[in-house]
């Protein structure tokens, strides 16, 4: 599985995205899925995640504002942003996991000006 990640830009504070990763490979329903961010000087944070059975996880910063979700058909997984903030502003990598399989994609820039 590889896995392509789009959707990022330039954005106002209280503007909304929506990023998209798209993966290769016919496992994709089997894989737990998750979009992490990385902020200039920071380490990388989970953002948001969803298991191969639909149960969904989110960091407390975005609960309210996130959601992920994913389409097995399209073999793309999704994070819609609402209500950003500037706070937001960082790279978005998408990661798919199944046992000891751990895969990222190549990560989009988001930047959220105030």
């Amino acid at each position: 599985v590889q896995l392509q990640a789009s959707g990022g830009g330039l954005v106002q504070a209280g503007g909304s995205l929506r990023l998209s990763c798209a993966a290769s490979g016919n496992a994709f329903r089997f894989y737990d899925l998750g979009w992490y961010r990385q902020a200039p000087g920071k380490q990388r944070e989970l953002v948001a995640r969803i298991t191969s059975g639909g149960m969904t996880q989110y960091a407390e910063s975005v609960k309210g504002r996130f959601t992920i979700s994913k389409d097995n058909a399209k073999n793309t997984v999704y994070l819609q942003m609402n209500s950003l903030k500037p706070e937001d502003t960082a790279v978005y990598y998408c990661n798919a996991q199944i046992g000891w399989t751990d895969l990222w994609g190549q990560g989009t820039q988001v930047t959220v000006s105030s």
